[in-house]
């Protein structure tokens, strides 16, 4: 079993950026692929970007695609999701999530997730 614990998150004004990491612990983390998916209050939890277990490919949202990046450190067992020119429409709580899917897009696809952390986006 492996435990998420999601960590940056935070207010900041448009077009400005955070770094959101990811710390794994108790399984075998290098062996699953690592996604990142957001829950706006009243609104399902969407896909936003992946990486995969060696970290050799990402892919992205088209919403997010171009602004927000993702790498991990194996050795280290942590995933970051760096998100630039961030939008009011970014706000949300973003959460962590492995799979043994390879670059999963569905939530349901996911084994084990993090608590979440917000982002808040102001205009």
């Amino acid at each position: 079993q492996v435990q998420l614990v999601e960590s940056g998150g935070g207010l900041v004004q448009a077009g400005g950026s955070l770094r959101l990491s990811c710390a794994a612990s108790g399984g075998s983390f290098s062996t699953y692929a690592v996604g990142w998916f957001r829950q706006a209050p009243g609104q399902e939890r969407l896909f936003v970007g992946a990486i995969t277990d060696d970290g050799g490919k990402t892919y992205f949202a088209a919403s997010v695609k171009d602004r927000f990046a993702i790498s991990r450190d194996n050795a280290k067992n942590m995933v970051w999701l760096s998100m630039n020119s961030l939008k009011p429409e970014d706000t949300a709580v973003y959460y962590c999530g492995v799979t043994n899917y390879g670059l999963g897009t569905q939530s349901y696809q996911y084994d084990y997730w993090g608590q979440g952390t917000q982002v808040t986006v102001s205009s």
